[in-house]
């Protein structure tokens, strides 16, 4: 008896890191050395819950001063954003070995199903955590308009 298979040329391409020949491919170059220790800008975690009154927004941002994080409010669109600066340094003697900066800006935006009551909101920002309490808005349920 014959074994029959279902052929699946997408097959490959979902078993396998389809950025993972690049790696090999550009082994030995010259610039290789330069991608190894990169690291890449940090991103912003995010999770939302609510309850019947209020969204609660926890956001990992961690090594950021409180100052350098703003969260802006229109309706039902949130945005966080915040401005990152890391140095690393290091030193063999009086001679710098290898120095790491970054800084740049991380930011997220968001719609709610229902909008926020900007005067109850509050935030706090703590062990790189920040939560937010946005109040919903009273009356501002959707509405369902009759077809004639």
């Amino acid at each position: 008896m014959a074994n029959i298979t279902r052929f699946d040329p997408f097959s490959e391409m979902t078993r396998r890191d389809p950025f993972g020949d690049l790696d090999d491919m550009f082994k030995g170059f010259v610039m290789r050395p330069v991608f190894q220790g990169a690291t890449a800008a940090p991103k912003m975690k995010l999770d939302v819950s609510e309850d019947d009154k209020s969204y609660t927004i926890k956001a990992d941002i961690p090594g950021v001063k409180k100052e350098d994080i703003h969260i802006s409010v229109d309706g039902n669109m949130v945005s966080i954003s915040a401005e990152v600066k890391k140095e690393t340094e290091k030193k063999e003697g009086k001679k710098v070995v290898h120095s790491e900066r970054y800084f740049g800006q991380v930011s997220r935006s968001f719609m709610l199903d229902k909008e926020v009551d900007q005067t109850g909101a509050s935030a706090k920002y703590a062990d790189g955590v920040l939560e937010a309490v946005l109040p919903k808005k009273e009356g501002s349920a959707a509405t369902q308009i009759a077809v004639s």
